[in-house]
């Protein structure tokens, strides 16, 4: 489970984060790029832009349930 206590400061705000169990495996990045990157000198993804259209918000949805360490969290209402 995501862990909203250690989250790397290079995610943005907002209820998306990627927290430090990230092991780079670039799924999150091949799957919504446009809401993930990684950090190359960390060796981690980020969360480098909250996903606002319905079908971001679906392909990061998809990243975090294929994430192999569930390191994405989206915060719900």
């Amino acid at each position: 489970m995501p862990d909203r206590n250690n989250v790397p400061p290079d995610n943005v705000p907002g209820k998306w984060y990627i927290d430090a169990s990230c092991i780079d495996c670039n799924l999150c990045v091949r799957s919504a790029p446009e809401t993930f990157r990684r950090n190359d000198a960390e060796g981690r993804s980020y969360v480098h832009r909250q996903p606002v259209t319905e079908g971001e918000i679906e392909r990061a949805r998809a990243a975090a349930e294929e994430c192999p360490t569930t390191a994405i969290g989206e915060e719900r209402a």
